[in-house]
């Protein structure tokens, strides 16, 4: 079977077969679109929160951002990250890790630009 997604696609056809799980690509269509349409969340939910960071850093003005939001989001991911580890999904960990830093960085500037 070719390899389309690189390693993060292998590793899930392995795991998968040997852990029992459901078959790769899974054979109900809409199950299979879920499959692929996580790896487009994994790269779109930290871009998302890019405008806000760069509204904030460019700007240097974080007036009307709330600290707490943004921090509780940045902690919320890193609850999500260690999630990711633990279970040795890489779309969790990848997309956790990036949203983690981000809004790390606007929990800052809200600190230092608010």
């Amino acid at each position: 079977m070719p390899n389309p997604s690189g390693s993060f696609h292998h590793y899930h056809i392995r795991k998968r077969m040997y852990e029992k799980h459901e078959p790769f690509p899974h054979p109900d269509r809409s199950k299979r679109i879920l499959d692929h349409a996580i790896y487009a969340v994994v790269i779109l939910a930290p871009i998302m929160n890019l405008p806000q960071l760069f509204k904030i850093w460019l700007n240097e003005n974080a007036a009307g951002v709330s600290f707490a939001s943004w921090a509780s989001f940045s902690l919320f991911s890193l609850i999500w990250f260690v999630y990711g580890v633990v279970h040795k999904e890489k779309p969790l960990i990848v997309m956790n890790l990036a949203l983690m830093i981000i809004q790390a960085a606007i929990a800052v500037g809200v600190i230092l630009y608010g």
